[in-house]
């Protein structure tokens, strides 16, 4: 599969639409953070070397290499949201005492929790940097920073929903555990958004 870094965005767009298991929703959750990432740098950049905001600056110049850092990732958590849910749906079309599946479910499916997860708690750690970066912005930009923490918010619901889906094949202990986690993550990243709406409110 081509890498979705390299990937012009109509040939994403393309390779989501096709009737292929990947790339899926776990892919598409991913790209929307990586989005929300590149337009809060897109504020961040037009902050930098405003003379109203000097004192922010190296907090800035630390924000667009933190945002770019998280851009990066989240690209990358696509490209392996895609391959770990490939092997899974693979598995799963095999017969249950398929001796393949036997051995390898276990941990595609812990593989297929783990990648949304991070997408998750990823999306969780944009958030508060909107959190942080509202006060501290151009102000003429408070609509693109309060659309990079919706979109932030819809990467964590979003994220949810795969772990949600793979966590039903996890052990019940496990299960629980990951969905209580998710559950308080999710309403964790609700808040937050809620917090960078009212901080930017036009």
């Amino acid at each position: 599969m081509t890498s979705f870094s390299d990937m012009r965005l109509s040939e994403f767009l393309g390779a989501v639409g096709a009737k292929t298991p990947a790339p899926g929703g776990g892919a598409v959750a991913s790209a929307v953070g990586a989005l929300a990432a590149a337009l809060a740098q897109m504020v961040v950049n037009y902050s930098i070397g405003k003379k109203n905001l000097l004192e922010q600056q190296s907090e800035l110049q630390a924000a667009i290499v933190k945002l770019e850092n998280a851009r990066t990732h989240l690209l990358d958590l696509a490209q392996q949201d895609a391959a770990a849910y490939a092997v899974l749906n693979e598995l799963q079309k095999l017969p249950s005492e398929d001796p393949r599946r036997t051995r390898e479910m276990a941990a595609a499916v812990e593989r297929a929790v783990e990648v949304p997860s991070a997408v998750l708690l990823l999306s969780i750690e944009l958030l508060k940097d909107f959190e942080r970066l509202a006060p501290i912005t151009n102000k003429f930009l408070r609509s693109d920073l309060g659309i990079a923490a919706v979109l932030a918010e819809a990467t964590a619901r979003s994220a949810a929903w795969n772990v949600r889906i793979n966590a039903s094949d996890l052990p019940p202990a496990r299960k629980s555990d990951v969905l209580a986690k998710c559950d308080a993550l999710v309403h964790e990243a609700k808040q937050r958004c809620s917090h960078v709406e009212q901080a930017t409110a036009v």
